[in-house]
Order: structure tokens, then C-alpha cells, then sequence
């Protein structure tokens, strides 16, 4: 039982630490990864979520969302309007979450057996799956989750 924990541990501070990358590539796209960017990506800068994370700390209402319903979205730097209404829902929220590109075979599996498709954006909620880009949809899982409600 030790052994799972330490490993469960072990993995979740790797992702709370994994280093996020915003880059732009020779078409002028814009794409945020948590992979080192190819060499001929240009712009290139290295992105610190750690902060996100941290602000759930100062609410004990987000920081018992954040550790029971820990939020991912899945998201392809294509994905423009769709994906900017999920970030702007979960920024005005205050949610820490983790964003994960869907921009190579793996990752494109992965989304594929959470989802049973390679649609995005997906958001995940805890254990509730989102794939339909509506902001009532995004807001209800974020509610039954116990996440406070937008800042005005």
C-alpha cells in the first residue's frame, strides 16, 4: 500500500511541476505544449503554472474543488473560439487546471479513450467528462464539482 502511494505521490508532483511552453511556429500559430518546442519554432518562452495552482490555496472552497476534481482541458492550438470560451469560463472561476495539447499520436490516444473521440476542447471535471464546448455545460461540472463561482 506504501508503494502505490509513494508512486501516486511521486506522479502528481510531476505534474504539478511539468514546464509548460508557448511557441510560434513557421505559419505564425501560436501553440502552448508541455513538450520542448521543435527547433525551428520561434518566440519561444517558458511558462510557470505553479501560480495557478497556488491561488487555490487562499480559498479553501477552490482548494477543496482543486484536490477533490482536479480539472484538465484538452485543447490543439487549431482549436480557436471553442477552447478560448473554456479558458475564459475556468479564468473567471479562478480554477487552476492543467492544459493538456492534443498534438501528437499519444496525446491524441489518450484524449481518444478518455473521450471516445478526438474532438476538443474536452474539459475534465474530477471524474465528469465535457465534450460539448457550452458554457452552461463547462459551469454545471465546474458547480457539481464544488468550484466557487465566476468573480464579478
Amino acid at each position: 500500500m506504501k508503494a502505490v502511494l509513494l508512486v501516486a505521490l511521486v506522479f502528481f508532483a510531476g505534474v504539478a511541476l511539468a514546464q509548460q511552453y508557448r511557441w510560434v511556429d513557421e505559419q505564425g500559430r501560436v501553440h502552448y505544449t508541455d513538450t520542448p518546442p521543435p527547433p525551428s519554432a520561434t518566440g519561444v518562452q517558458k511558462k510557470n503554472l505553479k501560480r495557478n495552482t497556488a491561488a487555490a490555496t487562499d480559498n479553501p472552497q477552490l482548494a477543496k474543488a482543486a484536490k477533490d476534481s482536479p480539472v484538465t482541458l484538452y485543447s490543439h492550438p487549431d482549436c480557436k473560439a471553442p477552447c478560448d470560451l473554456a479558458r475564459e469560463i475556468l479564468g473567471k472561476r479562478g480554477v487552476p487546471f492543467q492544459e493538456v495539447s492534443v498534438v501528437d499520436q499519444g496525446r491524441y490516444d489518450e484524449l481518444k479513450r478518455l473521450s471516445g473521440d478526438a474532438q476538443v476542447p474536452v474539459m475534465v471535471v474530477g471524474k465528469r467528462i465535457e465534450r460539448a464546448p457550452i458554457e452552461a455545460a463547462y459551469n454545471a461540472a465546474l458547480d457539481e464539482a464544488g468550484y466557487p463561482p465566476a468573480q464579478r
